[in-house]
């Protein structure tokens, strides 16, 4: 980065990436599972596997909302030689560093679905539902404070893509027009004038 700048990220659309593979990932698995009888039968798979998907969704939406306050709180307004990272590319990096835990974890679904049909697809689909929730819950801090939260590119590799993790320090902030990006992560919407 030119003049001490630095790469950044911005934190609810790191959170918001791993949702959409979890979600997708967890339904397959999930609608797969159902074919197949398994040790428990269908009804307990399907009824433990929609228990497992309300408390997932619950743990992943709460988990370390006490550190994703404190750093907010504490963060420095970013630089002008800063260069704030696009969504689609945050997304991209973030899916393509965990690819394989993501396909390793779609698998595992799959064959515990002998044990338990559809258990395991459904609590993949709660882990991703919970990152919505968790993304929409920063969105919230954001509007709240007027701002857009965003982690430094570099912390973010050595903490392996946790935008909460040790390896994160503070964040940044901008104003809420920066980047491509709503708050919470969604994809900004561009409106015309009249």
């Amino acid at each position: 980065m030119t003049r001490g700048g630095q790469g950044l990220a911005r934190v609810a659309v790191v959170v918001r990436a791993g949702a959409a593979p979890l979600w997708w990932l967890g339904v397959a698995a999930a609608g797969i599972g159902v074919f197949v009888p398994g040790l428990t039968g269908r009804r307990i798979g399907v009824l433990g596997g929609a228990a497992l998907f309300i408390v997932a969704a619950a743990l992943v939406a709460w988990a370390r909302r006490g550190r994703y306050r404190a750093l907010a709180r504490s963060a420095a307004r970013a630089g002008r030689h800063d260069v704030l990272q696009d969504r689609a590319v945050t997304a991209r990096n973030w899916r393509r560093a965990h690819r394989w835990w993501l396909l390793l974890a779609f698998l595992a679904a799959l064959g515990s679905a002998f044990a338990a049909p559809a258990a395991a697809g459904l609590l993949l689909a709660g882990c991703g539902a919970g990152l919505w929730l968790k993304a929409a819950w920063i969105g919230r801090l954001e509007r709240d404070d007027d701002v857009l939260l965003w982690v430094r590119v570099d912390w973010l590799r050595a903490g392996a893509g946790r935008p909460a993790g040790r390896a994160v320090r503070a964040y940044r902030s901008t104003g809420i027009a920066a980047g491509d990006a709503a708050p919470g992560g969604t994809r900004r919407r561009l409106t015309t004038a009249a």
